[in-house]
């Protein structure tokens, strides 16, 4: 964020939620030339083709995501210059008879990657295997954890942007329920993958390491 969707914001503070302005996209491009990767997040309800462009341009990587933008919208928007999706399925538009979505535009479109958070929580892991099955590439899904302080603690809750996150029974909530984070690490998601949707451990490895590694730029060295 905070250039996100108010109907798709997941855990977010709507208060913080607004459409991305000059000084943001001069702020984000001054502080890509400082560091090796910036990858931002962003919906485009908030912000529009010109702006994702100019930072795709700038070599930030551009990530769609908590968004409730239609299938054609989103594919103007990779054409536009992003390349990446966040955690695909949750905090987005669905799938649909008539409309796919953005999740039906992160599997659709090539250029397209998409990270997962592979803890049989957030995503079914038959909706997972569905996804991989179906997403061809180049560009591939990957895992990510969106994982929070929890992770290596005995922590049972911590403050987010002044409300309480519970951690029970494997998963970060509000107090209303709505997911906040994961309480997953990536030798946890390699291992649901592999064991429970079914993938080689090699391919399982590749999603936590080579493929995300592609979808930052950054396979060259890492």
């Amino acid at each position: 964020g905070p250039h996100l969707s108010i109907a798709r914001k997941g855990a977010h503070d709507p208060a913080l939620i607004r459409p991305m302005l000059d000084a943001d996209q001069a702020m984000l491009i001054a502080t890509r030339k400082t560091l090796p990767v910036l990858l931002t997040t962003i919906a485009p309800e908030s912000v529009d083709t010109v702006r994702v462009s100019a930072l795709a341009e700038a070599g930030i990587v551009v990530s769609l995501g908590h968004s409730d933008t239609g299938y054609a919208k989103a594919r103007a928007f990779a054409d536009a210059g992003a390349t990446m999706v966040t955690h695909l399925f949750n905090a987005m538009s669905q799938i649909g008879n008539r409309e796919p979505g953005l999740a039906g535009a992160a599997i659709d479109t090539d250029t397209l990657f998409a990270g997962i958070i592979a803890d049989g929580i957030h995503v079914d892991p038959a909706t997972m295997a569905i996804a991989l099955r179906a997403k061809q590439g180049p560009a591939k899904i990957f895992l990510v954890t969106d994982a929070m302080a929890t992770i290596g603690t005995d922590m049972t809750s911590f403050t987010l942007n002044g409300r309480t996150v519970y951690r029970k029974d494997g998963s970060l909530r509000l107090a209303d329920r709505t997911l906040a984070g994961a309480d997953l690490d990536m030798i946890s998601a390699v291992r649901f993958v592999h064991r429970v949707v079914g993938l080689d451990l090699s391919e399982a490895l590749r999603m936590a390491s080579f493929y995300p590694a592609q979808a930052i730029g950054q396979s060259h060295r890492l």
